[in-house]
């Protein structure tokens, strides 16, 4: 842990321990409320903190479990009304601006939250960042309030108890819990930043293959240039008898002359002056 860190903790510390001190219970469960309003409080040290204090008898152990509890719950009661006042419209028009990110990927969550809500509320209680974010969804989505506060209260009531507990018992040495929960935070984001790279990586590479796709379409549907017959060298071109395209060609008088077909467009045609129409065009 950096200098910074250290002295960024120390001062959490001393500041949940003021609190706790001087209002008992209720400070604890203030504590933990404003630790879901405000990420950066840390409930794997306050809650620890909670048991220690117990355990020096400015409360009791039960007493620390209920008022914790109950502060897990009313702040991720704040932030569920967040997410309702947000709404989802406001999210659809988000991510509609939002680079890499699709209507659809809204929709798709939706869905997922509609079949796994009250298990992503229940268990991301459990889950450090996720702790506090995963009220905003049900929010969102509207879950039923009794719900809500059912599995949100289940969920926050063994994460608190894990961590009060480990205090109480441990007592000055309650940072203990804090290194093994700080190594359980870092592995979680972690888990998070891979996710989330390998979401990026596979949404560009969609892109880049949609746009090649797209460039390969438009090169296909474009119209050919067709190619003009030239000039036809000693004669004259006249316009199309039908389909056929014709010049007039000379005749020398020598040989026979060229023989007329039934009148027809298939042989030359005489014009009188010596010159002939063929229907082949140079």
């Amino acid at each position: 842990m950096s200098t910074t860190e250290g002295g960024v903790l120390s001062n959490i510390t001393d500041w949940a321990v003021g609190l706790m001190e001087t209002m008992g219970g209720p400070g604890a469960g203030l504590a933990i409320a404003l630790e879901n309003l405000f990420p950066p409080l840390p409930s794997e040290v306050i809650l620890p903190l909670a048991g220690f204090t117990a355990s020096q008898g400015k409360m009791n152990l039960v007493e620390a479990l209920v008022w914790t509890t109950a502060g897990s719950v009313v702040g991720a009661l704040l932030l569920y009304y967040i997410g309702v006042a947000f709404g989802r419209e406001r999210i659809i028009a988000i991510a509609g601006k939002l680079p890499l990110v699709k209507v659809s990927d809204i929709e798709k969550t939706e869905a997922w939250f509609a079949k796994h809500g009250v298990k992503a509320v229940f268990f991301g209680r459990m889950i450090p960042i996720f702790r506090s974010l995963i009220s905003i969804p049900a929010g969102v989505e509207k879950m039923k309030l009794p719900v809500f506060l059912l599995f949100t209260t289940l969920g926050s009531l063994i994460w608190n108890t894990i961590f009060v507990v480990a205090g109480y018992s441990l007592g000055e040495n309650w940072e203990v819990v804090e290194e093994y929960a700080d190594t359980y935070s870092k592995v979680i984001l972690v888990g998070v930043l891979l996710a989330f790279a390998v979401f990026v990586g596979l949404r560009i590479r969609t892109a880049v293959k949609e746009r090649r796709n797209r460039n390969d379409s438009d090169d296909s549907d474009a119209p050919a240039n067709p190619t003009e017959p030239g000039p036809v060298d000693g004669g004259h071109e006249h316009g199309d008898h039908g389909s056929a395209r014709y010049r007039e060609v000379p005749y020398t008088g020598t040989g026979e002359q060229p023989p007329n077909h039934g009148g027809g467009v298939d042989g030359p045609e005489s014009h009188g002056n010596g010159l002939y129409r063929s229907n082949q065009s140079g």
